[in-house]
């Protein structure tokens, strides 16, 4: 708690009460026909009949009182309010409650990979970090491998966090700690990642170097609409990297927890080779999974 000091003025009907810090910047001027809606402070100062202006300044607040009272019955009363208030609202103003990160976990079909999701959006785009040598332009991640080293790979999308991990720990032994890192660096308000996040609609443009065919679009339209929700729900994110018109084969990129997920090519065969023939029967006949 701030330390008030109580020290009197030329004026017998005012008293100022001195902080160990500035409160404000300028000053306010308050009486009874005063709007002190963000001002508890004042609100609770004028509680009291006897109270008849407020004035704040610098590290003080003077208040003046009506002619009927003495200054050794309420000077007490009126710097423990003032101390409480302060306490509760530092700079004088009604603080606004912070809007809080949730961060759940939960597992994937991978079970190397936790799922981290929380209750805002983190990035428009996505990010993917391979290795600790990578992390340095995604501050979030660096953060991550620093603090554990069974941390292999983050991945990073919208509003949730894939946390891969090596043979040397099992998620109930860590999967506390690790969202509570999480939650700690997004609510301190860091800066999660320097470089530019990569695009849903064509993720694999940088790495292709091209943009798609008509039939790539296509194909890569369907995963969109039919495919992606759910398997980003689980943490991962599956694009199309290349298609091979003369197999008749489409290349997926595995990103996240998709990368190396045991049940990958069961997805990929019982899922999303199926949608993809039947919604292009002359153009697919297969999938074959690249990790990312």
């Amino acid at each position: 708690m701030h330390t008030i000091i109580i020290e009197p003025t030329a004026n017998p009907n005012v008293m100022k009460f001195v902080a160990d810090y500035t409160l404000i910047p300028g000053s306010l001027e308050l009486d009874r026909t005063s709007d002190i809606s963000e001002i508890p402070l004042a609100q609770e100062l004028f509680n009291y009949p006897f109270v008849s202006k407020v004035f704040i300044s610098a590290n003080f607040v003077a208040v003046a009182k009506e002619d009927h009272v003495e200054w050794e019955h309420i000077a007490e009363s009126l710097k423990n309010v003032i101390e409480d208030e302060l306490l509760a609202n530092p700079r004088i103003y009604r603080q606004k409650p912070q809007q809080r990160y949730e961060i759940f976990a939960e597992m994937t079909p991978n079970p190397a990979v936790m799922k981290f999701g929380g209750n805002r959006l983190l990035l428009d785009g996505f990010v993917e970090v391979k290795s600790r040598e990578e992390a340095d332009e995604v501050p979030l991640a660096k953060v991550l491998y620093d603090e554990f080293k069974f941390v292999k790979e983050v991945f990073v999308s919208e509003n949730f966090v894939a946390v891969t991990k090596d043979d040397s720990v099992q998620w109930h032994e860590v999967m506390t700690v690790v969202r509570n890192v999480i939650a700690e660096f997004l609510q301190n308000g860091h800066k999660i990642t320097n470089k530019e996040p990569q695009k849903h609609e064509s993720p694999v443009e940088k790495i292709i170097n091209r943009e798609y065919t008509d039939v790539e679009q296509k194909i890569s339209d369907i995963l969109t609409e039919y495919v992606s929700p759910a398997v980003e729900n689980d943490g991962g994110k599956i694009s199309l990297l290349e298609y091979d018109a003369e197999n008749k084969t489409a290349k997926m990129l595995l990103q996240g927890a998709c990368s190396g997920c045991p049940s990958s090519t069961a997805t990929l065969k019982g899922g999303i080779e199926q949608v993809l023939k039947n919604f292009l029967p002359d153009l697919v006949e297969k999938v074959e999974a690249v990790n990312g």
